[in-house]
């Protein structure tokens, strides 16, 4: 199973919080994205997203198509995001479009079994894998890319 944790692009400030959108550095952050995630995904994707407006914004960069999960709106713990992506699974690819610090202390905890302050930039992503062998079951980072690098 490869799960790909995307946090949202550059937003407005403001409130309600569930409504901020993107601000145009945000699109163009997250049309970056989308194009270098596009050209490298083995497959069509599971996009789960936020009900928040600008990870809704963030995931149609990449598709028309994606499920919202109230569940995972911000604030949502890392367990609740585990949960709704069914980690782990034997196989399948999931691109999750949510929020610090949520997704911070996900990747802490996939990476090293406990959740910790981790920041995840802006627009960034970090490609995890699951790898099943014999005797044991390991996770990879197969990348971590923000932004200003695509």
């Amino acid at each position: 199973m490869d799960l790909i944790l995307w946090r949202h692009t550059e937003a407005e400030d403001g409130s309600p919080d569930i409504s901020r959108a993107l601000t145009p550095c945000g699109q163009q952050q997250a049309t970056a994205m989308a194009e270098w995630l596009s050209a490298r995904l083995p497959q069509a994707p599971n996009i789960l997203c936020s009900p928040a407006e600008r990870c809704q914004q963030t995931a149609l960069a990449l598709s028309p198509t994606f499920t919202t999960l109230p569940e995972i709106s911000p604030g949502a713990s890392f367990r609740t995001l585990l949960r709704a992506t069914g980690w782990p699974k034997e196989s399948g690819l999931i691109v999750l479009v949510n929020h610090q610090p949520t997704l911070g202390e996900l990747v802490a905890y996939l990476l090293c079994g406990e959740p910790r302050a981790w920041k995840v930039r802006r627009g960034a992503i970090w490609w995890l894998s699951l790898q099943r062998r014999s005797t044991h079951t390991h996770v990879t980072l197969k990348a971590c890319v923000s932004p200003d690098l695509v």
